[in-house]
């Protein structure tokens, strides 16, 4: 992971599957995905982070069977192929493990599922139709584990850990150190949206944790013209660097499109500097890297615009976004030059409302000074 720049896909989306289940036979989806893994490495990444591909009623977070693809995306033997057409190119896959709740018509959902005095399944945050798990059952804990090790051990090298933030630390405690037990150099990214990041970490054993506080802190200063926000989050990810490697990110499955979130257009070569030369664990939500459009919105449906449809392959892109591509490239090729910014420090040294200045370093002299500026009629930015 010292060397990871991830592409991160949500495959029910991306291949234009139904969104719902209606329980035909499987049909080769997830195959349209291959053609795409070239346009991964030409970005400059080297690993393939994907959203939920397990069976599921609707949108992949209601889960019916952790053992079986998706059958709108296909077979194991269409995921077999993807994870070979992978190997072969140098890219390590990532699964998204949704261990906190299940869909209703999971099969052992009224036995592992947490009760309520009432005799009522407990619902995952106001959602009616998916049964949160019963974290204390150890039925539980030896699903989840048998479940990582069923995929680990068809060649995927991690996992994220959906809503880890709604699990007690200790069921990942447990859970892991059984799995690491057979995959010693499988890495778990721990979905954290708010909380004591490194206290979750230091308690749970996962290796990372979503960033979420950086995220939010690199669009709303650029909006705000307010780098006070940024200079503090900086000094709060300096720390997170004592214990662990943070997830870092601009934009992925669950938030508007960070080209759309920027209230102006030209900052967000900005972001992007940001994302590329600080300290963290990378990852590129697809079409982030052609600056696409999309809100998320708090409705039903209302992820639809930032998962949308691909084309069968990068040769139907149009040639929009073009510019921010060859950005992505040259800010991913600037980090492979200077891999030690992986777990660099960073020292903040000057700040006003629209502008700052940081450097990122390792042992030695290593380092890199960046700038940002948005008071200039064109924001710029400047890496030395």
């Amino acid at each position: 992971m010292n060397h990871a720049v991830f592409w991160h896909v949500y495959p029910l989306g991306f291949v234009g599957a139904p969104a719902v289940a209606a329980g035909d036979g499987p049909s080769p989806r997830l195959r349209r995905l291959e053609p795409w893994l070239d346009h991964l490495i030409a970005l400059g990444a080297n690993g393939l982070l994907l959203g939920p591909m397990f069976a599921s009623e609707t949108h992949g977070y209601d889960t019916v069977d952790h053992y079986r693809i998706d059958p709108r995306l296909g077979t194991d033997a269409d995921f077999d192929a993807l994870v070979a057409a992978a190997r072969s190119r140098g890219i390590r896959v990532v699964l998204d493990g949704v261990f906190n709740h299940v869909a209703r018509s999971f099969p052992t959902v009224a036995d592992l599922a947490r009760r309520r005095p009432d005799g009522s399944a407990a619902t995952f945050e106001g959602h009616d139709h998916l049964v949160a798990l019963n974290h204390d059952d150890p039925r539980v804990a030896d699903h989840v584990t048998s479940v990582m090790d069923h995929w680990l051990s068809r060649g995927v090298d991690g996992w994220r850990l959906d809503a880890a933030y709604a699990v007690v630390p200790a069921f990942w405690r447990d859970v892991l150190a059984a799995v690491r037990q057979r995959h010693s150099d499988a890495w778990f990214l721990a979905e954290m949206i708010h909380g004591d990041y490194a206290g979750y970490v230091g308690e749970s054993t996962v290796d990372s944790v979503t960033q979420y506080e950086l995220w939010k802190a690199i669009w709303s200063s650029l909006n705000d013209r307010n780098f006070f926000e940024l200079a503090h989050a900086l000094n709060r990810h300096d720390a997170l660097l004592d214990r662990f490697v943070p997830q870092t990110f601009v934009g992925n499955h669950d938030v508007t499109r960070i080209a759309t979130r920027l209230d102006d257009p030209a900052t967000l070569p900005l972001a992007l500097a940001l994302l590329f030369t600080l300290p963290g664990v990378p990852s590129v939500y697809a079409g982030d890297e052609r600056a696409l459009a999309g809100v998320k919105e708090d409705r039903s449906g209302g992820d639809d615009a930032i998962r949308p449809a691909f084309p069968d392959d990068p040769q139907g892109l149009s040639s929009i976004g073009a510019e921010t591509f060859v950005l992505h490239q040259q800010l991913i090729g600037q980090r492979r030059r200077n891999p030690w910014l992986v777990n660099a420090r960073v020292q903040v040294l000057e700040v006003t409302n629209t502008g700052i200045t940081y450097t990122a370093q390792a042992d030695g002299d290593k380092a890199l000074t960046v700038t940002l500026d948005i008071e200039t009629p064109q924001p710029t930015w400047s890496v030395q």
